[in-house]
């Protein structure tokens, strides 16, 4: 259907134009397939043969303001008081029969721990209990405290490795328990990795189920398996180079290893789907050969390049992480783009070449429809056929159409067809409702609250938080979270009186002196992680005298996030700036640019207004099964709105794309939109469908931290696939008409020239 506006401005006749660079290069990969395949065999044996190194290789810390005056604290107590700062290890030796000192069971752990913690070389030197510092006032509580000599990253894998044989040490009245912040970080990253390799291998059945019926046969299903083990052996080698220049979280391995699943069943959809339509169209040229190589460049052409839009956008998202002065961060935002860059690359040339192979075998396998369905299959084609042939010069608007006889309206094409149809007639309804649904989950957020992981985010039956309770019960609640207070020589005692009058610090003892410095350690009345223990940071730090230092484990998640609080507004402003400048370039108009950014944000607002309700209010805590900390973790918004801004960019440009090229075609911006909708929806709907079932099954796992990425990431990409784009994005197509293509003559002099048609 034509509309009013498009006769009165009748589009001129598409232009034709030289093939592009992706076109050119799609076609040279077509005709080169051994030559792909040897250039990428030898990157994938060159960074394969470092991929088995990655688990020993990674880090488990680095959750830190490496800038932040708790890490300085850190650096001068490792050089200065023996290690004894936040990353030593601590033993907790409980007996619950009667006082340590008189049960030789007891006395006896208390040796066997200490001479365990002095065998191994990455701990400096011993402190056995303490009597009025380290020993219950009860006498049944006792702590052994290792120095740390080796850097964080190594005091946790010590954790790791000494929390068993110190375990077994534990007698039926006597428990030994290792804890402190490096044995934390340890079960953390130990029951977490579990439990993502629990998710991934439920998910893989969920996948392939959803990659067959996307696809609709075998060997087009298995095609994004191939970009995402590219992907995963690049990332995972390069991963393992990288840690010789610094350390890398092990967390980078397994988000990378999560883009390169979602990433590469994104683009190997959109180019199949894409490439089969230009297959169609070639269906009767006798040299088969010929059609698929022609089918390949103009695949490449129009969908390869909204795939390279797509994948820039990606990584200039996850690049705004890297304002954040964590190694922790840096690197699982380096591990997401490695494997990004892998993708990508992988689906611009080793893509292109396996399918100027297969041709029209990218079909082998097909699974059929039952009955009813296939046989209505069948004659959509044939109908599908016929109105391509009787188009053939039929104008502009009939040339629009018969350059996609390969449209099937059948299944989801059918559904999707119907939908853009029903958008185009109650727009105001279907935008107003969506509007209205965004509003009410996104309210939420407004009383949103951030904290860093409490002692909830490992399970009770992790030797850590084992041990946290026994000193918590024995020393109060804030002893975990004990800080340490360096200070110069000549100002101990005003600090020591000030420590000790504060509100905020249940007991003050000094712990020595060294080379001018002296430490004291200050035990909060408050848990580590109430923002009450953070006010008491912030007012020590204001109040004691010049020079001095406060650090310590509360400390440091402390001045994380706060920094990571201060870097969320400057992150999601580059988001949007830069995410409308990428838009601007690769669509022209501004108008779409700014509604194409704007409302990747709805769909994030949505997300964490839900996880809000879950995970800082407790609802479905029972049924998730998990313990509520009161808020949501300091880094969601960060990390996971640069994530999902990245997967919504993807989806954007997937939709605006299409919409463009048929724009450019017919000059008719109602069936540019419904033409999107038809073609690269499904794709849309497809690749959302397989990410909501691997998130989900991440929230389905056992330990917080899962639990809540899963909710997050799921709720996002669901409300962004099937709420903004397949329904808010294409209203405000409908409502703006020409507009939302329209470019200022300025604007035109200054960006390059974009093409999605072919």
């Amino acid at each position: 259907m034509t509309t009013i506006a498009s006769r009165r401005n009748p589009p001129p006749a598409p232009e034709q134009h030289a093939p592009g660079w992706l076109a050119r290069l799609g076609a040279w990969s077509g005709t080169h397939l051994r030559v792909v395949l040897i250039g990428w065999l030898l990157v994938l044996v060159a960074f394969g043969a470092f991929a088995p190194q990655v688990e020993s290789a990674l880090s488990g810390a680095g959750w830190q303001d490496s800038g932040s005056q708790s890490v300085k604290a850190r650096e001068l107590i490792a050089n200065q008081f023996s290690g004894l700062n936040s990353t030593a290890l601590q033993v907790v030796v409980h007996d619950s029969a009667g006082a340590i000192a008189s049960d030789p069971v007891a006395r006896q752990a208390v040796d066997r721990a200490s001479a365990l913690l002095q065998a191994d070389p990455r701990v400096s030197t011993v402190l056995p209990p303490q009597p009025g510092v380290s020993i219950s006032q009860d006498g049944r509580t006792a702590i052994i405290q290792g120095g740390a000599k080796a850097d964080p990253n190594e005091m946790v894998r010590a954790a790791d490795e000494l929390s068993k044989p110190i375990t077994a040490l534990s007698r039926k009245n006597v428990s030994v328990n290792l804890t402190g912040s490096s044995a934390l970080w340890a079960n953390f990253n130990q029951v977490n990795h579990s439990a993502m390799i629990k998710s991934e291998v439920l998910s893989w059945p969920v996948t392939m189920l959803v990659l067959v019926l996307a696809f609709g046969s075998l060997v087009a299903a298995g095609l994004p398996l191939m970009l995402t083990l590219v992907g995963l052996l690049t990332a995972a080698g390069a991963l393992v180079l990288s840690t010789h220049i610094a350390p890398v979280s092990i967390w980078a391995m397994n988000f990378a290893m999560m883009f390169a699943l979602a990433l590469g069943i994104d683009y190997a959809l959109f180019i199949v789907v894409r490439f089969r339509a230009a297959l169609k169209r070639r269906a009767d040229q006798t040299d088969r050969r010929q059609a698929a190589i022609e089918a390949v460049a103009e695949t490449m052409g129009t969908a390869g390049k909204a795939v390279a839009f797509s994948g820039l956008t990606v990584l200039v998202s996850l690049s705004t992480v890297l304002l954040v002065p964590s190694p922790a961060f840096r690197s699982m935002a380096l591990g997401i783009m490695l494997s990004v860059v892998a993708v990508l690359a992988a689906t611009l040339t080793l893509l292109p070449a396996v399918l100027g192979r297969l041709g029209r075998r990218v079909d082998s396998g097909r699974i059929r429809l039952p009955g009813a369905l296939d046989r209505a299959e069948r004659r959509a084609e044939r109908r599908a056929a016929a109105a391509a042939a009787s188009a053939t010069g039929a104008g502009v608007e009939g040339a629009g159409h018969a350059a996609h006889p390969h449209h099937t309206v059948v299944g989801l094409e059918r559904l999707l067809h119907h939908w853009g149809a029903l958008l185009h007639r109650r727009p105001w309804i279907a935008g107003g409702l969506v509007l209205v649904v965004i509003g009410i989950l996104a309210w939420p957020v407004l009383s949103l609250r951030t904290g860093m992981p409490s002692i909830a985010i490992i399970p009770q039956s992790q030797t850590a938080r084992a041990g946290y309770n026994q000193v918590v019960d024995a020393f109060g609640p804030g002893a975990p979270g004990t800080l340490s207070v360096v200070t110069p020589a000549t100002e101990q005692t005003a600090a020591l009186q000030l420590l000790r009058s504060d509100r905020g610090i249940a007991a003050a003892v000094p712990a020595g002196s060294s080379n001018g410095w002296t430490m004291t350690l200050a035990i909060p009345t408050t848990d580590a992680s109430a923002p009450a223990t953070g006010s008491t940071i912030d007012r020590l730090r204001s109040q004691l005298p010049s020079g001095t230092l406060v650090g310590g484990a509360a400390a440091e998640n402390h001045d994380l996030e706060q920094v990571l609080s201060s870097r969320t507004p400057l992150v999601f402003g580059l988001l949007i700036g830069l995410g409308f400048l990428l838009l601007l370039v690769a669509l022209g108009s501004p108008l779409i640019a700014f509604v194409g950014v704007v409302t990747n944000l709805a769909s994030i607002a949505g997300a964490f207004g839900v996880a809000k309700l879950v995970f800082q209010d407790g609802h479905l805590s029972g049924l998730l099964g998990f313990e509520p900390q009161g808020f949501v973790d300091a880094w969601a918004p960060l990390f996971f709105g640069a994530m999902l801004s990245g997967v919504a960019m993807d989806y954007t440009l997937f939709l605006l794309s299409a919409a463009r090229e048929h724009y450019d075609l017919t000059g008719d911006p109602q069936h540019a939109m419904r033409m999107a909708l038809r073609t690269s929806g499904r794709v849309v709907v497809a690749a959302a469908g397989v990410m909501v079932a691997v998130f989900m099954t991440f929230a389905l796992s056992g330990p917080l931290a899962p639990k809540e990425m899963g909710i997050i990431l799921a709720v996002a990409v669901f409300l962004d696939a099937l709420l903004i784009r397949m329904i808010l994005l294409p209203v405000v197509l409908r409502l703006t008409g020409h507009g939302a293509w329209h470019q200022p003559k300025w604007l035109g002099r200054i960006l390059p020239r974009v093409r999605f048609s072919h």
